[in-house]
């Protein structure tokens, strides 16, 4: 593993004024996250695990606390750098996929590419590339109303890799998927992780948080546990 961590955050807490009352939804976090880990962030509902999601995908800031990210202390950054780092650094998959409906398979992976400058044509072999790596080869051309919730995802997952991403982060990825369509994801994530991606996936189900390596339980804003899953579904297949 390497010495230095990809994510590390020492005493984030994230208050939030409603009514005039200070509600913590985090509370002393601290944490590291290294490269090709594969992390779960479990926790039922309201359990400040999609808080914790939100700050460490830059789409929202701690109110007091450190976060670096890859040794750059995130809350001095302008808006603008964390829009690169979330442009280029961490590839988001959601579970309600989040594709444009009337756009085929390679341009919704296009897209963020398109934000980086990228040329029309390395777009177009990029996005054809990673639909391939992920099985959807032959759906191309498809636009979202034409595939399966499982294609579709497959799609959203391509789309997180175009930009070659140093984390993929998951949230609730198989939540609109049935059982069958979730387990196929979940290898797809297993399989990313194997050729060395870092992946941290946010979920409230126990059979999903088992793919990872590592088990990080948020409870009333605070870390409950954080363990190695020894009984993991990642090195013993999926079944």
């Amino acid at each position: 593993m390497n010495d230095n961590p990809l994510i590390h955050i020492q005493n984030i807490s994230k208050v939030y004024e409603m009514g005039g009352e200070q509600v913590f939804a985090l509370r002393d976090i601290s944490l590291d996250i290294y490269p090709n880990e594969y992390v779960a962030l479990m926790g039922p509902s309201g359990s400040g695990k999609s808080t914790l999601m939100n700050v460490l995908g830059c789409l929202d800031t701690p109110s007091t606390g450190i976060y670096t990210f890859k040794g750059l202390d995130v809350n001095e950054m302008s808006d603008n750098d964390l829009a690169e780092i979330r442009n280029r650094e961490i590839g988001f998959v959601f579970q309600t996929f989040n594709l444009l409906p009337r756009a085929t398979a390679v341009k919704n992976i296009e897209l963020p590419l398109i934000y980086s400058g990228v040329s029309s044509s390395e777009r177009k072999s990029r996005a054809i590339k990673v639909l391939q790596d992920v099985g959807l080869g032959e759906r191309l051309t498809h636009k979202p109303n034409e595939l399966s919730g499982g294609q579709r995802q497959r799609v959203a997952v391509a789309r997180a890799l175009v930009t070659n991403p140093s984390i993929i982060l998951a949230d609730e990825p198989t939540g609109n998927l049935d059982t069958k369509t979730g387990i196929e994801i979940m290898k797809l994530f297993r399989d990313l992780w194997l050729k060395g991606n870092t992946v941290i996936l946010v979920t409230h189900e126990e059979d999903v948080a088992r793919y990872a390596q590592r088990i990080i339980r948020i409870r009333d804003g605070k870390v409950e546990s954080d363990e190695k899953n020894t009984v993991s579904q990642y090195s013993q297949g999926t079944e």
